[in-house]
């Protein structure tokens, strides 16, 4: 028993001795055997440009640029009273500024003039000033109306007046409208104006202006 407790003592300790020593465990490298990826350089975006510092302002005062204004057109008609006119129509006193032919397209010239001795009706003296036309067709006009046969200077005189305002020229017919809706037309004939009045009520006159100027 004695010799078998023995030899295995023995055994062991050849077999330890005979056996290499344990080697330690290789250590788990932190990056891969292959050698690291280079990076390729890439070009950086430009820089965006630094603002300009800015300029100390001088202490003179700044020109102002002179602006030349494009040239104001022509007045329509007459720009002054040089040619102005003092007429009776209706025994009513009339300023009348006649633009120059010249300045008056040809298609309206033959309205252009003043135009009177007419009757709405035997008690209606009226009156008809074109002064000018422009290329649009519209016209400077005056109407002058009053009762027909009263005395100057009698008191007698019923309703009139003189009006100041614009008409348009169309389709060969000069047309415009009183404030109190009374709608006029004329269309020449021959040296004259043949006009028509329409009254709101619907009342229609004809009378025939003969050319005075």
């Amino acid at each position: 028993m004695v010799r078998r407790i023995a030899a295995a003592a023995l055994a062991l300790v050849l077999s330890a001795a005979g056996s290499p020593a344990q080697q330690p465990a290789s250590p788990v490298p932190l990056l891969p055997a292959a050698a690291p990826r280079s990076f390729e350089a890439e070009p950086l975006p430009p820089l965006a440009p630094a603002p300009a510092p800015e300029m100390p302002r001088s202490p003179r005062p700044l020109r102002e640029a002179k602006i030349t204004p494009p040239a104001a057109a022509a007045p329509e008609g007459p720009p002054s009273a040089a040619n102005a006119t003092a007429r009776i129509f209706c025994e009513q006193p009339v300023t009348v500024r006649l633009a120059d032919r010249e300045s008056v397209p040809e298609r309206y010239r033959g309205f252009v003039g003043m135009w009177s001795d007419a009757a709405w009706t035997p008690q209606l003296c009226a009156a008809l000033i074109v002064e000018h036309v422009a290329p649009d067709g519209t016209a400077r006009i005056k109407y002058a109306f009053g009762p027909m046969g009263s005395p100057r200077g009698s008191g007698a005189r019923g309703p009139g007046g003189v009006l100041d305002g614009t008409g348009v020229v169309r389709d060969g017919e000069l047309r415009f409208q009183n404030s109190d809706g009374s709608q006029f037309a004329f269309r020449p004939l021959y040296s004259d104006l043949d006009g028509h009045l329409t009254t709101p009520q619907g009342q229609s006159f004809q009378a025939i202006f003969k050319k005075t100027l």
